[in-house]
């Protein structure tokens, strides 16, 4: 696998985010443009929103694929920010490479055990072509909370827009990377990097629960709430998660 496409921005200590399943590396635009300000932001697309999206490959390819990135940037330490399925990868990047981590941020993610109800559906899509409209509302319906839903629609029609355009196999080949995943709550206290949990208060994927018992699990967690935002809290209310990020990682000492 080749390094993955990237955007760059900004200089200084270096934050590098990881998206979920069916968003790309755009998702981290409102990210970029205020964070680097002050920080050397990067956001990459896992090989789902590549031309290597077929499987199979698991959350520990990502993780190298992630290590081969920070290598070809010359990062020895990054602070790692995973949404959802970002953040699975995250976790076990932090289990297993805890030397190229400065921080990491979990944003709407969880270390417990898989999202199995999902796999028949995801499983329908293994060798279909571009995504139906009810594909991209079903989505739409669960990654965006219901507030955003109601008050933002523009920005709903723009990811269900960049979805229809979205192959059901490059999908399918995505979700099993982390369907069958190991369950990895049991090892959260090995994990020492300071860790930045954060959750949209109207996610109906993954509980808000999932995020707090990670902030609690880990060694050096702290937890941020997100008001009146669902799954993707970072594009929902970009203000807030912003400014918790910056303090977050302003207040890491030098590492």
């Amino acid at each position: 696998m080749p390094v993955p496409p990237h955007d760059e921005a900004g200089h200084g200590p270096a934050i590098v985010f990881s998206h979920g399943t069916m968003m790309d590396r755009s998702m981290f635009g409102p990210q970029l443009a205020t964070l680097s300000r002050s920080f050397r932001v990067i956001a990459f697309d896992h090989r789902a929103r590549t031309a290597h999206w077929r499987g199979p490959y698991s959350l520990d390819d990502l993780a190298r694929d992630c290590l081969a990135l920070l290598d070809e940037l010359g990062i020895e330490r990054c602070v790692l920010g995973g949404m959802s399925m970002g953040g699975f990868m995250a976790l076990r990047l932090a289990l297993r490479h805890p030397e190229r981590l400065n921080a990491m941020i979990l944003i709407d993610s969880m270390a417990s055990a898989p999202l199995s109800a999902n796999e028949g559906f995801f499983h329908a899509l293994k060798d279909s072509g571009p995504l139906s409209e009810a594909v991209a509302q079903r989505n739409a319906d669960i990654l965006f909370g219901v507030t955003t839903r109601s008050r933002r629609p523009e920005l709903v029609e723009a990811w269900k827009t960049r979805w229809r355009d979205l192959t059901g196999a490059s999908v399918y080949w995505e979700t099993a990377s982390w369907l069958s995943r190991e369950d990895v709550s049991s090892r959260l206290s090995e994990i020492s990097v300071p860790t930045l949990v954060i959750h949209g208060e109207e996610d109906t994927i993954i509980p808000i629960a999932a995020g707090q018992e990670m902030a609690e699990g880990v060694q050096n967690g702290h937890f941020f709430r997100v008001a009146n935002a669902g799954h993707t809290s970072n594009l929902e209310d970009p203000d807030a998660v912003n400014a918790a990020i910056s303090d977050f990682v302003e207040s890491l000492a030098p590492r």
